[in-house]
C-alpha cells in the first residue's frame, strides 16, 4: 500500500509504510523503534514509514492510541524528520507538512479522529507556522522549548558557560553528595523520590512499572540509559534518567527529596551526567523541557531557573499542531482537552504559591 502526494517542486513524495526497524536509524529517539516498541507495552499502536522526500528517505514513526470506542488520535511524536541534505526553508517545510498528513491519513486506522504532529523544526514565522487545516493544539505533548548544553568545549569552559549561582551550586553539590550510577538496580529508590517530588510538584506520575520497562526496552534494543543516584546524609536523596542517543544525551526524569535541598544534589546530578555524556561522545545534553520564558508567575518557572542556570543555548519550537480528520469529533476533543489543562495550570499555581508561602515544606 502507497499514498503519493505529488505537487510540483514540492519536497515530499509519498510515504510507504514500512517494518519498526526502519526507525532505528531515526534521528530523535522520539522517532527510533526503541520508542515505539516502548509506548506499544502502554497502551499505543506504533505504525512505521519512510517518508520519501525529493533528496531521500526518512523513517515516519506514528503512534496511535484509542481514546474511547471509535475515538483515536494519531500522534507523530517529533516528527517528520527530514534528510538533513535536503534544506528547507520555512516555507517549504509549512507547505509539506499537510500534504504528508494527508498522505497519512488513509494509511491509518479508520477511527483516527486527527493526527498531532510535534514537529522538530520550527516550521515558519508569526502565530501560524502551519496553513489550514492545521489547529493549533490545545495542550503540548512534548515541551517545545527547551535548552541545549554544548558538550565540544572542555569541561572548564562548559562550567563557565553556566550562571555563577548554578556554578556555585554544582560545586556545592560536588562536595556534599556522592553519585553514583544506579540503573535499574536504583528503581526502587528513584521511584520513592519520584512520589515525593510528584506530590510536592503537582505533576502526574507513571506506575513503577513504566519506568521499569522503559530499561527493558532501552536494554534491548540497544539503547544506553542510564539512571544516576545521589546520595547524602547515608540515603538518596535525588536521581535522574539521562538517554545516551549518538551526538544528545537527553535528560528525561528526574526527582529530588525536599529534605535535603540544601545538598544541592539535582545539580551535581546534572553535571555528572554532562561529563559523562561529554566522554561517551555526546556534542549536546538536552535538558529537553522548559517553560517559554523566565516568567515567575508561570507554574513551572522554578525549572525555567534551574535547567537554564546551566548555560545552554534555549531552542523554541512550534509546539503540537494537529490536523483534524473528523473536524466535529475533534472539535469535542479539543473543549475537554482546553478545560483539562486549564484545571493542571490552577493546580499548579496553587502548589506554587504554597510553596512561596512555606518555603520549608
Amino acid at each position: 500500500m502507497q499514498s503519493v502526494a505529488r505537487i510540483k517542486n514540492m519536497p515530499f513524495v509519498r510515504l510507504v509504510p514500512a517494518d519498526l526497524s526502519v526507525c532505528s536509524v531515526a534521528g530523535s529517539f522520539l522517532q527510533s523503534s526503541f520508542w515505539g516498541t516502548f509506548k506499544e507495552s502502554f497502551g499505543w499502536k506504533a505504525f512505521a514509514f519512510s517518508a520519501e522526500w525529493r533528496t531521500g528517505a526518512a523513517p515516519l514513526l506514528v503512534l496511535h492510541r484509542v481514546l474511547a470506542r471509535g475515538f483515536a488520535l494519531a500522534y507523530v511524536p517529533w516528527g517528520p524528520e527530514i534528510p538533513s541534505v535536503l534544506e528547507l526553508s520555512d516555507a517549504e517545510r509549512s507547505a509539506a507538512l499537510p500534504l504528508l498528513a494527508a498522505a497519512l491519513q488513509p494509511l491509518l486506522p479508520r477511527d483516527a479522529v486527527f493526527i498531532r504532529f510535534d514537529p522538530p523544526w520550527r516550521g515558519g514565522e508569526g502565530s501560524r507556522p502551519f496553513p489550514e487545516p492545521f489547529v493549533r493544539a490545545a495542550a503540548d505533548i512534548q515541551a517545545p522549548d527547551t535548552a541545549l548544553v554544548d558538550l565540544c568545549a572542555g569541561e572548564e569552559a562548559i562550567l563557565s558557560r553556566m550562571k555563577s549561582k548554578c556554578r556555585y551550586n554544582v560545586r556545592l553539590g560536588g562536595r556534599k553528595v556522592a553519585v553514583r550510577q544506579a540503573d535499574e538496580a536504583g528503581l526502587d529508590d528513584f521511584y520513592r523520590l519520584l512520589r515525593e517530588t510528584a506530590r510536592r510538584d503537582g505533576i502526574a506520575l507513571h506506575e513503577e512499572a513504566y519506568y521499569r520497562r522503559l530499561f527493558a526496552c532501552a536494554r534491548a534494543s540497544g539503547e544506553t540509559l542510564r539512571l544516576y543516584l545521589a546520595y547524602g546524609e547515608g540515603q538518596p536523596v535525588a536521581g535522574v534518567v539521562v538517554l545516551f542517543r549518538g551526538q544528545v544525551a537527553t535528560y528525561l526524569y528526574g526527582a529530588s527529596s525536599g529534605r535535603h535541598r540544601g545538598l544541592m544534589a539535582p545539580h551535581a546530578l546534572q553535571w555528572q551526567a554532562m561529563r559523562d555524556a561529554k566522554a561517551a561522545g555526546a556534542v549536546a545534553y538536552d535538558l529537553f523541557g522548559i517553560p517559554p520564558d523566565a516568567d515567575p508567575a508561570h507554574p513551572m518557572a522554578g525549572l525555567h531557573r534551574f535547567k537554564t542556570g546551566f548555560g545552554g543555548v534555549v531552542v523554541h519550537r512550534a509546539g503540537s499542531w494537529d490536523y483534524p480528520v473528523k473536524p466535529i469529533l475533534y472539535a469535542l476533543f479539543r473543549r475537554v482537552e482546553r478545560l483539562r489543562k486549564r484545571a493542571r495550570d490552577v493546580k499548579k499555581r496553587a502548589l506554587q504559591a504554597g510553596r512561596a508561602r512555606n518555603p520549608a515544606d
